[in-house]
């Protein structure tokens, strides 16, 4: 979605919108320091900073709910994107309203129910740390939810008049949720439709998954302020933490000009051999999502660089869209990347066992993603003059990228060798980028990009941690209601062959990735999918692969694979001609999926080796 053209803000709200940032930023940047003198602290003096864990886990809820609120004040909360596609004309702005006037009211009873958890933990008086009470701190969610909700009903329409209708629609549905007709059970069924067609008009993912957890507490009469809870607790998690440093890391590259480095330096490598291109494509976006998380920063930062190079080298111009679509997400199974890491951490698997066993699944992607675009290259007599190989040239490429090829270095070699936790390796990772980007290249000011970066990075973090937060609430919800156990039940009186049940569950995932955005699915379906696998004895380690790797498909399907939507946005070609251009790429990938899948030593080896599978 593209925003609408607005007016410069007053003085007053750029101080406001400039202090939210500002505040983002150092959220971030303390996330980022304190581990660090933790450890430092550790290792030289055998003391610490009092509480630090704890700290941090509360700079995430500080920094995700900031970044939240300034992803809404953007129009960048996570959506389905139908409400562009599915309206046109003067349709368009009532379908705002309609899906604002049901995401108001939803947003609202989250900031309600975020208000009676902080509440209800003011009385039991926990300390922070430095006599900080807990819920000093907590206030950020109920705060922020009002905030949100503030921004999206501001957005629900260009003028006052549209405003003022969602707000009286909102206003009334409030009244009939606090003074329901008929029994609130009776509710339930019309009220998940509502935030169905809400959902599909434009309304924030967050508000359909926190809307249907609220919906279904209140049709059983349960408080809401459990769905804080989970949220919460999610949030604060002992391993999140790692989330937001190493999309900060990532950041970092792509705002600066790593980019540019690593194309010289694998061009000096692989330019002069046939499909060099191809190769050169597969391998930078790999770097760039292992680290931005799939976002579609790598599609929105590399494409305008990549598409030259594969032009120039004679590739079609549908044979390249395909590639540099299909290749946005190609580091998804490669650490640090954070499905990696939520899939972990909703999983309960060790996040070093997920990052040992999505190595070799990767470079299998990567290297059938290579060949393929091998074979798509221009035959020698076709083909433009390739570069002769120089030594001298890729001597200084190295040399020029050399900081940044030491980065998954920084990033894993404290995980792997024992001396760091993941928090800390979190930590010199995204601090490392932060040097290597402001003082050793220069590309990034350090006082007038690092901010800007930071927000950048908090913004894609925030949005995500919001949407995950209240699916939490949704998910256990299911739990409560057996949901998972009698899906166990039906899947094991139904089907009788571990590898059946590994094919239909391929086809089931590649539906959820045509359906919904990777985040709300790991939230949603692995707690559906893990009791099942456990059943087949499948290995966890195994199983989350072969989701992300599923999950790695579905952003080249529609309707609503984000790698479509963000290739036809930065190279300005319709989604259908996207989607024709990719389709090979698809095939490759369904091939790598099936060897995935049916090859679980390929997953399995390594964690087993390094001793880390429990």
């Amino acid at each position: 979605m593209t925003d609408a053209t607005v007016a410069p803000a007053p003085v007053d709200r750029r101080a406001w919108v400039m202090a939210e940032e500002y505040a983002l930023a150092l959220a971030l940047g303390a996330m980022m320091i304190l581990p660090l003198i933790e450890a430092v602290l550790r290792k030289a003096f055998h003391t610490g900073i009092s509480n630090q864990t704890s700290i941090v886990q509360h700079l995430v809820l500080i920094a995700g709910m900031l970044g939240a609120a300034i992803a809404a004040r953007q129009k960048r909360l996570l959506t389905l994107g139908f409400g562009e596609t599915l309206l046109k004309g003067k349709f368009r702005p009532i379908g705002r309203v309609i899906a604002a006037s049901i995401a108001v009211p939803l947003s609202a009873w989250l900031s309600v129910a975020a208000a009676r958890f902080v509440l209800s933990e003011r009385i039991g008086g926990s300390i922070l740390a430095y006599s900080i009470p807990v819920w000093w701190v907590q206030l950020v969610l109920p705060l922020g939810f009002a905030v949100i909700t503030a921004h999206i009903l501001w957005h629900s329409a260009d003028g006052w008049r549209g405003r003022l209708v969602t707000l009286l629609v909102s206003g009334l549905l409030v009244f009939i949720a606090g003074r329901p007709p008929i029994a609130p059970h009776t509710l339930v069924v019309p009220a998940l439709i509502l935030i169905a067609i809400a959902t599909l008009l434009g309304a924030p993912l967050f508000t359909a998954l926190g809307g249907a957890g609220l919906v279904l507490f209140f049709g059983d009469g349960s408080p809401i302020g459990s769905l804080t809870v989970d949220h919460y607790g999610l949030v604060t998690n002992p391993t999140l933490p790692t989330v937001p440093l190493f999309t900060l890391a990532g950041y970092f590259l792509a705002e600066g000009g790593a980019s540019r480095r690593l194309i010289r330096l694998f061009q000096a490598l692989v330019g002069n051999v046939r499909g060099g291109p191809a190769i050169l494509v597969a391998l930078v976006c790999a770097f760039f999502t292992s680290f931005t998380g799939a976002s579609g920063v790598t599609i929105l930062a590399l494409g305008g660089l990549l598409m030259p190079v594969l032009l120039d080298a004679g590739y079609s111009q549908r044979t390249s869209l395909g590639l540099l679509t299909g290749t946005g997400s190609l580091g998804l199974l490669f650490p640090p990347c954070l499905p990696l890491i939520f899939y972990a951490v909703i999983a309960n698997v060790e996040i070093e066992d997920m990052f040992l066993g999505g190595i070799l699944p990767g470079v299998l992607l990567v290297a059938m993603t290579a060949a393929w675009g091998i074979s798509q290259a221009p035959k020698r007599s076709a083909s433009p003059a390739r570069p002769d190989f120089a030594w001298k040239e890729l001597r200084a490429a190295f040399w020029g990228a050399g900081w940044e090829l030491l980065i998954p270095v920084v990033a894993l070699g404290g995980i792997f060798s024992g001396l760091a936790t993941p928090v800390e390796a979190a930590a010199a990772t995204a601090f490392y980028a932060f040097v290597v980007e402001t003082f050793i290249y220069r590309d990034l000011h350090p006082l007038k990009d690092a901010p800007r970066v930071m927000t950048e990075s908090g913004v894609l973090v925030g949005g995500v941690l919001l949407v995950l937060g209240v699916a939490l609430g949704f998910t256990n919800y299911l739990a409560f209601a057996e949901v998972p156990a009698h899906a166990v039940e039906w899947v094991l009186a139904s089907v009788h062959s571990k590898w059946l049940f590994l094919l239909l569950l391929n086809f089931f995932l590649i539906a959820v990735g045509a359906l919904m955005d990777i985040y709300s699915a790991i939230v949603i379906v692995v707690p559906l999918i893990v009791p099942v696998g456990r059943a087949f004895g499948i290995d966890p380690v195994h199983l989350g692969i072969v989701f992300l790797a599923n999950a790695e498909l579905g952003f080249l399907m529609p309707p609503v694979g984000e790698n479509l939507f963000l290739a036809s946005l930065r190279f300005n070609q319709p989604v259908s001609k996207v989607f024709r251009a990719v389709i090979p790429m698809v095939i490759v990938f369904f091939i790598a999926v099936l060897l995935i899948t049916y090859i679980p030593a390929m997953t399995t080896t390594l964690p087993h080796w390094f001793g880390h599978n429990r």
